[in-house]
């Protein structure tokens, strides 16, 4: 089974390896799609060492559009600054090479189920709600991480694209275990900074 979101963002990745496409440009291509589709591709990186600089706009590129589907829009809109970011060669290859990976595992669990659910506007705005809170949780300053919080969002993403209700479902619960498993972390690295550190050592 071809998943339609990993068509249209392969697409999208040998565009921009080929030449630097703006989250901007995409977002005016993709209309009400680009919600989706631009919040995974901005989260996918979280699933790789980020250089300095990425982390930030990223992040708060998926706030601000996640933000925008839990008021109920349909049109996204990123600020100019975050609408100006283009995504080098270098990190379209290791996204794009990234993609195949997980795109293997989502075409096995992504399809269209509970469709009235899938496409409810409530569903469409609880969705938003859910990826701006795990958006936060990746934006906290919480060393070890940035991937939990991105496979929510990917999964959410990904569920509202492909209209997969059970898929949303799943999420939600997700979305509570990331929130304690996140809050776990904090708490542990608050009462012993040094816990970490003498855990790799």
């Amino acid at each position: 089974m071809n998943l339609r979101f990993s068509q249209d963002l392969e697409n999208l990745l040998n565009r921009l390896i080929e030449k630097p496409l703006t989250l901007g440009d995409i977002l005016a291509e993709t209309s009400e799609r680009g919600f989706g589709l631009v919040i995974v591709l901005m989260a996918l990186p979280f699933l790789l060492p980020m250089p300095p600089g990425f982390a930030g706009p990223l992040g708060f590129g998926c706030l601000v559009l996640s933000a925008q589907m839990a008021l109920g829009r349909r049109s996204p809109w990123l600020p100019k600054r975050i609408a100006r970011f283009q995504f080098p060669n270098w990190l379209a290859l290791k996204l794009l090479t990234l993609l195949r990976q997980v795109t293997g595992l989502l075409e096995k669990i992504a399809r269209p189920r509970l469709r009235r659910l899938a496409e409810s506007h409530q569903i469409w705005r609880l969705n938003g709600v859910c990826i701006a809170w795990l958006a936060f949780l990746l934006m906290l300053p919480i060393p070890f991480t940035n991937p939990i919080p991105t496979t929510g969002i990917l999964l959410l993403a990904v569920a509202t694209l492909e209209a997969d209700g059970l898929l949303m479902c799943i999420a939600y619960g997700m979305t509570i275990a990331i929130t304690l498993a996140v809050a776990g972390i904090g708490y542990m690295l608050w009462q012993s900074p040094t816990f970490f550190q003498n855990l790799f050592r």
